[in-house]
């Protein structure tokens, strides 16, 4: 699953990464964000007469949905599943969206120890793209809520290491097509599937990140060998 991210660049930067039109508002509020979690609003492209970035709420709300409280479970979405689910499938066919990411976490369990968060980013440190789906729902006074998750998939070499399922990572030449509504479900589906590519790299970093309230530069700090195992007598 993904359930933390990190978005460090500023909404022109993505915007001229993904080519898409950001508001002068999105500029004004953005900061950088090491600690990403659910519910929060977070920037994320979608293609409606042009790209756009715009702020969604993280955890899907079906259009249909009665209580939107059913967000909180909806942070993220199987790849496999996606074409049957009620709550993914109508958003599959038509509001399919890009949300931007530099990095993401995932947590690592050894034995008896707390879990271990581990950061997950490209190598050069840039931009890349999840595959995600974005509703619009509409409360009974009228207030309107938009959402998103992100789809997942089985894991590729790197994260299977320490983790059974990871966020789909769409190629650069595959975000296109992924965006375009004239594609069917089962066109798109099999964009849905491990990356491949060899630029990524996972290291340790801080349990801080275990907090939400937490956001600043220190998370993604890889740690040391003494930060790991402080317990570990130091050799010559």
């Amino acid at each position: 699953m993904c359930g933390r991210y990190t978005l460090r660049h500023q909404p022109k930067e993505i915007a001229e990464r993904f080519d898409a039109d950001s508001s002068d508002e999105l500029d004004e509020v953005a900061e950088a964000r090491y600690n990403i979690a659910p519910t929060q609003l977070v920037p994320i492209i979608r293609q409606l007469e042009r790209r756009e970035l715009v702020n969604c709420k993280w955890g899907l709300i079906p259009f249909w949905a009665k209580d939107p409280a059913i967000g909180n479970k909806l942070i993220n979405a199987k790849s496999e599943t996606l074409a049957e689910k009620p709550s993914f499938k109508h958003a599959l066919a038509k509001r399919r969206c890009l949300i931007p990411a530099d990095g993401f976490y995932e947590w690592q369990k050894k034995g008896k120890a707390p879990s271990q968060p581990l950061y997950i980013r490209r190598q050069d440190g840039g931009l890349f793209a999840f595959a995600g789906l974005w509703e619009e729902w509409k409360a009974p006074d009228g207030k309107r809520i938009q959402s998103f998750t992100i789809i997942t998939t089985e894991p590729n070499e790197l994260i299977a290491q320490f983790h059974h399922r990871m966020a789909v990572i769409l190629k650069p030449e595959e975000e296109a097509f992924w965006l375009e509504m004239k594609n069917k479900p089962a066109d798109v589906l099999p964009l849905l599937r491990p990356y491949d590519g060899n630029d990524l790299e996972a290291f340790p970093v801080s349990r801080a990140v275990n907090s939400p309230s937490v956001n600043n530069p220190s998370l993604i700090e890889p740690l040391s060998e003494s930060a790991l195992f402080p317990d570990k007598e130091e050799t010559a």
